[in-house]
């Protein structure tokens, strides 16, 4: 890729990407991707009209509603080369369908081994032995966590490959209409713009319609889900959940254009900041990545896979967040992680 820029939340009236595209000097349409608000993908005009450049809404979830449609929802005008006149890959459906119900199934069990293993480590934590083996004990806790976190990943990997062998999606006719319409949006574009939304819609139809493959001459501004879909791991969290465990969970591996990073987007609502025991765990659960919490006005970005620039919170494994974090700062670097941590 050329430069791919995260930044925070981008509340109504915000110009933070209008300033972005001004620095990189790009004053041609930029193509988005709103794909994670699903049913509402097209109501675009105010994000576009922030922009300061016109925009092509890439369409992905309309995409992909024809695709798997049991029959189409309109006819296309005659004449034209709509993609939906070939839309429909009853083959195509059944299976990626299967696959979801699959990874839906699977994140359930995930997660009850990661709140067993949560309820085992905080009675752990609260007994009275000698300091040493406490943080032995801790370093257990949060072992077996990983290991819970590692194995989820490596599965959900191999049922994508499973998936990409079995159905060959960039060889289906249905499928290649799409992407030589989204070429032709995105070969004169001046950017990407990756909005956010629900993170595994998105996450979905970015991969079904090979958008980075098409993309990979273009400068990417993305934020909240489209930030995190760019990371190679994607961890959902909530520290204020209207139900449940607060445990974070891995969710999916990402298209890894913005490697070594976990990705936490409003902070502010969703993150306590004050919990040094709390951060401590998740962000050594998490090491050797960097844990980056963004909120309104964060910006980081990565050239070649790298972290060139930027400013976000850094949530340390030593339970402190630092808030005069520069990206610049760590290039290539990780933060040194102490002997212990807590159970995340």
């Amino acid at each position: 890729m050329k430069s791919v820029t995260l930044v925070g939340p981008q509340p109504a009236g915000s110009e933070q990407v209008a300033r972005i595209l001004a620095q990189r000097g790009i004053k041609r349409p930029v193509a988005l991707v709103t794909a994670g608000w699903q049913e509402r993908e097209s109501e675009d005009e105010a994000l576009i009209a922030s922009f300061g450049v016109p925009a092509v809404n890439l369409r992905l979830h309309a995409r992909s509603e024809e695709l798997f449609a049991d029959s189409l929802r309109y006819a296309p005008p005659e004449g034209t080369n709509h993609a939906s006149k070939l839309a429909r890959d009853p083959e195509l459906s059944t299976a990626y369908k299967a696959r979801q119900e699959r990874l839906r199934h699977m994140q359930v069990f995930y997660r009850m081994r990661l709140e067993s293993a949560d309820d085992v480590a905080q009675a752990i934590a609260v007994r009275h032995v000698d300091d040493a083996l406490l943080e032995e004990e801790q370093r257990v806790s949060i072992d077996i966590l990983k290991r819970l976190d590692g194995d989820h990943l490596a599965r959900c990997q191999r049922l994508q490959d499973e998936f990409d062998a079995r159905c060959t999606p960039e060889q289906r006719p249905s499928i290649a209409l799409h992407r030589k319409e989204l070429a032709a949006i995105l070969e004169p574009a001046g950017a990407l713009v990756i909005a956010g939304g629900h993170v595994a819609s998105l996450l979905n139809r970015m991969r079904l319609f090979g958008v980075l493959d098409l993309a990979r001459h273009l400068p990417i501004i993305a934020w909240s889900a489209g930030a995190m879909v760019l990371t190679d791991r994607i961890v959902c969290f909530h520290d204020y959940p209207p139900y449940g465990k607060d445990i974070a969970q891995v969710l999916d591996s990402g298209l890894g254009v913005a490697p070594g990073v976990v990705v936490l987007p409003d902070p502010s609502h969703r993150v306590r900041m004050d919990d040094a025991r709390g951060i401590r765990r998740f962000a050594e659960r998490m090491a050797p990545a960097l844990c980056l919490a963004m909120d309104v006005g964060a910006e980081v970005t990565f050239e070649g896979g790298r972290i060139v620039s930027g400013q976000a919170f850094l949530l340390s494994t030593r339970g402190e967040v630092d808030r005069d974090w520069r990206g610049g700062e760590l290039v290539g670097t990780r933060p040194a992680t102490p002997s212990a941590g807590g159970p995340a």
